[in-house]
Formats: structure tokens, sequence, C-alpha cells
């Protein structure tokens, strides 16, 4: 069984001073409705707020169930209750309408009170017709019912904000949470089958506490029927939800792991049929992407300093920035889909990554998944082989062609999260996919590493960012010249000169520019030429991170 990331289970709930505020108001708002308005009700805290009290962790979030009432109804009162009576202010209640055709069947009400994030809803038990997941109908439940109809039995706990105590209705929550086992309340086909999404939770919950799926459960997930249902029922945002939250967990390699064990990774990762008809070649075995994001795993995970050992300035960058490991991992977890293209109806070229992100998974610029991402492979393609042995990196200069390797676009850009120390990890995985064997993988990673060493050592680690040392307006006053197509040309140049002279100034490269120009190793009428029917550059553009030819 594996080890749990999470602490031991503790015995009793140790409440902060504002839950325990908000239990004494709920308390006392649920004797006022008996004493004034003659309605009986109950408050339970349900799910993961009680599962994650019990293993020692802090949780801001608190779904409150309701005896015999529904949530709204309760939270309005609520409200005006503490407003009245308690002086205390709450945010606007919104009402979360229910949708069962996504699988959402309760009526919610939502509110902040006391720095923490509220939701009200009615215990509640449910009646199927045979050949349906959509509740006939849905009533007020026991808690023991309610109970039953959740996802696991360690998110089918209660707490009891009036005796304060933890009720286990299922009986087998808090030794399923005690013993580390993601288990279901009823048969997980049953389970499943009311929200295919809990196939995906339950992914989530294993990997974020290092739990064992049961076999039940394991071999239910793989049914057909409960596959299709995955991929029809539920919307591309709750799945691409449950995925980012995956990337962003404790393990994010053993989610992607027990995707693969589970062969759902067509349903999570889907492609559809017409675009998969017309790709350029089809998909790579699946098994390709657990091997990436395992080689991602052992490379940020070793601090031994041996041959397969990553450059410290490459991992502490993935570790250290904020959604980095998240966006490499999922990256990895694509690896099938790896440079298989496909025309859209406008004839522009698209990637299968971009399609299983954006249609897949409906993630958008967040994190940085769907234009970063698809950066990662360009830039992996761009550093295939990268060696400073290679030609590439030695002209004009081994500092200038360094340099404008980091600055490509898809190496090394802001806009779309792109940092070169992020490309070239990612590129190294890429290469040590199809590696043969150990010594070939370890000449892998030291070329890498050497390249990472070698950016420090000529002090580039920021040359990726470095803005021009001259505008173009600057450089057309020095040629004397109106602005032009030519510049981009000379912007180029320019850069070229700067990062050769680190230590160059602008009167520097002023004088260099008019030398060059008077030496007539710079033809103005000869760029014009060159350039003539180009569009007009921008005075101010930044220089292109293209070398130029000359």
């Amino acid at each position: 069984m594996a080890t749990r990331i999470a602490p031991a289970v503790r015995e009793v709930i140790q409440l902060t001073d504002a839950e325990d505020h908000l239990c004494t108001l709920l308390d006392e708002f649920t004797r006022h409705l008996q004493e004034n308005k003659n309605i009986s009700t109950a408050c339970r805290i349900n799910g993961g707020w009680v599962r994650d009290k019990l293993l020692g962790m802090d949780s801001n979030d608190i779904d409150i169930c309701l005896a015999d009432m529904m949530g709204v109804a309760f939270a309005e009162g609520f409200v005006a209750f503490l407003s009245e009576q308690k002086n205390l202010h709450v945010h606007r209640i919104a009402k979360i309408e229910s949708n069962p055709d996504q699988s959402k069947h309760l009526e919610t009400a939502r509110t902040t009170l006391l720095g923490m994030d509220l939701d009200f809803v009615n215990l509640r038990s449910e009646e199927y017709a045979e050949d349906s997941r959509i509740p006939t109908e849905v009533k007020f439940g026991t808690p023991l019912e309610d109970a039953l109809r959740r996802d696991f039995t360690i998110n089918a706990l209660f707490y009891n904000v009036h005796t304060r105590s933890v009720e286990d209705f299922t009986e087998k929550g808090l030794g399923d949470l005690q013993n580390g086992i993601i288990r279901t309340p009823l048969p997980p086909r049953e389970t499943f089958l009311d929200d295919p999404l809990r196939v995906i939770r339950c992914i989530r919950f294993a990997s974020r506490f290092g739990f064992e799926i049961e076999s039940d459960l394991q071999q239910a997930a793989q049914l057909e029927i409960i596959q299709d249902s995955l991929a029809q029922k539920i919307s591309r945002e709750r799945v691409g939800e449950e995925i980012d939250k995956m990337m962003k967990g404790q393990d994010p390699l053993r989610s992607i792991r027990i995707i693969n064990d589970l062969k759902l990774y067509k349903s999570i990762y889907p492609i559809p049929p017409q675009i998969t008809s017309i790709a350029s070649s089809a998909p790579k075995p699946q098994e390709l992407s657990l091997r990436a994001a395992t080689i991602l795993h052992g490379l940020l995970s070793s601090t031994s300093e041996d041959s397969m050992s990553l450059h410290p300035t490459l991992r502490s960058y993935v570790l250290q920035e904020p959604g980095c490991k998240a966006r490499l991992f999922l990256a990895a977890s694509l690896y099938s889909y790896h440079g298989i293209t496909y025309l859209d109806p406008k004839g522009r070229e698209q990637t299968l990554v971009k399609c299983a992100i954006q249609d897949g998974l409906k993630l958008g610029r967040q994190n940085h998944y769907l234009d970063g991402i698809p950066s990662l492979y360009s830039a992996s393609e761009l550093l295939n082989g990268v060696s400073l042995e290679q030609d590439r990196l030695k002209m004009p200069s081994e500092r200038v062609a360094i340099a404008l390797l980091l600055r490509q676009e898809s190496v090394h850009n802001i806009n779309t999260g792109s940092h070169w120390a992020s490309s070239l990890v990612f590129s190294l995985v890429c290469e040590l996919v199809s590696a043969s064997g150990r010594e070939e993988a370890a000449e892998c990673v030291q070329r890498y590493n050497a390249l990472a060493r070698r950016v420090e050592e000529l002090g580039l680690d920021k040359a990726a960012d470095a803005k021009l040392i001259l505008n173009g307006k600057t450089i057309a006053r020095a040629m004397d010249e109106k602005p032009g197509p030519w510049m981009k040309a000379m912007l180029n140049m320019v850069l070229e000169w700067q990062l050769g002279h680190p230590d160059g100034t602008q009167d520097d490269c002023l004088a260099w520019l008019k030398e060059e120009k008077n030496a007539g190793r710079i033809d103005l009428e000869e760029l014009k030429a060159a350039t003539m029917g180009n569009k007009r550059v921008n005075p101010d553009e930044a220089a292109s991170s293209k070398k130029v030819k000359r």
C-alpha cells in the first residue's frame, strides 16, 4: 500500500476560531428556527472539509448539509438572522441551479462568511429509472441516504455542528481514511454512472493523498459504458478542471500513471474522429506519455550528482516558478500527440497537442496551458540534439549564437510563460523518451547540462530578456534615413553587436554602426532593395530573434 502524503488521521477535529464561531452561529440559528418558526432542521458539514480536517489539513471550503430544508431557504434566513441579531455582514447569496444533464442534481446556495466559502444544500435521496442515471425523483433524505450517494467513503463523512462530532454513516469512511483506500459507498458502477466525473476524481484523490484505489473501483472505471459516459455526459470544462488540479497537486506522475493503468487516456484527452482521420499520422502509443512524465519526474526529483542529474539552474527554475511544473507535466502527458498535425477548415496547420488542450480539456491560457505547451513542443523541435559542439552555437561567436538561441520566441517568451530553462528541460525530456539506453541518456543529459553551465559562465542567463540598446528611431537618425522595412535587419545587427559586447554603451554601438556604414559593410541601398515590398517596421520594434545573414 502506498505511503500517504497526508499525516495520520486525527481522532477529533480541531476547529479554528472562525470555524468554531460558524458552528456556534449555525446551532443558534437552527434553535431560532425551531423556537420562532416551528421549523426543525439540523446542520452537518460534509465532504472534503471533514476529510482534510481529520488529516490535519486546513480547508476553506465548507459544504453544509441540511435536514428537511432546502439550502437557499436556509441560507437566506441565516443571512437575515446574522444581520438583524448578530450585526454580521455576509456576502450576497448566490443561487446555483441544478443541472441533471451534467450530473449536478442539487440546487445550492453559496456565500462567504468569516473568510470561509460556504455552500448550503439539503440532504437528499434519489430514485432512478432503469435506463437512466438522471434521477426521476429527488427528495429529502436521511444522513445515511445522503452519504451513500456520495462519490467516495472518505468524502461521505459528516461533522455534526450541534454535537461537535464526526459521523460515519457508511461505516467505512474513517477506516478507509486511516488505511488509505479510495472506495465508493455503493457499487462503483452505480456510483460512476451517477456522475462519471468521479472516475477522474478518484485518480486525483489517490495521487493527492497517496491512497490506493480499491480493485472493484479500478475494474468499473475501465468498463466501456463508464468511459462512454465520461466522454459524452461530462462537460470538458469539468474534466479540464480536474486535470489542472492533478497537475498542480502533490504527485502529477501518479495521476498520469493511473490514467494509463485504467486505460482512460482517450476519454480524458479525446481527439474528435473528424480530426484524427485527417491528421498527419496516428497518435503514438499512450505509454510514451507515461514514459515522458516518468522521465520528467526523475529529472526533477533527483538531487544526487551523477550522470543523470539535471543542472541545478534548470531544476530550480521548474520547481520554483509558479505553475511551471504543472505545465511541464501536462505537456508530458500529451506526448502521444507530439509532432502530429492537421489542417483546420481554413487550411491552417494545427497540432493535436493544442487540440487536446483546447477542445479535449477546454483549458485556455490560464497557467499558460494553451499557449505555453505548444511552445514547449516547438522549442523541443528547435533544440533537439543541441550541443556546444554544433556550428550553430559557434557562429558568429559562441556568446552571440547561444544568446540568439535563447531568445527564440518558442524558447523564451514571457507572453506564453516560456523560459529558456523550462524549454531546455522539456526538450531534454523529449530526447530521453527515445533514448535507447542509459549511456545514450546520460550523454543527452550532459549535453543539456553543458549548455546550461555555459549560459551561466557567459553571463547569458538574463540575455533572453535584454532590451535593445538602441531603438529604431535612433538607428534611423544615425543612418540619416527614413524608417522602413530595412530597419528589421539593422535591429538584428544591433542585437548581435549588443550580445557580443555586454559592456558596450549606446555611444559605443552608434560609433560601431557609423563605422560599419562608412567602411561599406552596411549597404543601405542593398538592404532597401532586399526588403522592398515588405511591411514597414515600427521604429521602436524590438529586434527579431532570428540571426541575420550577412
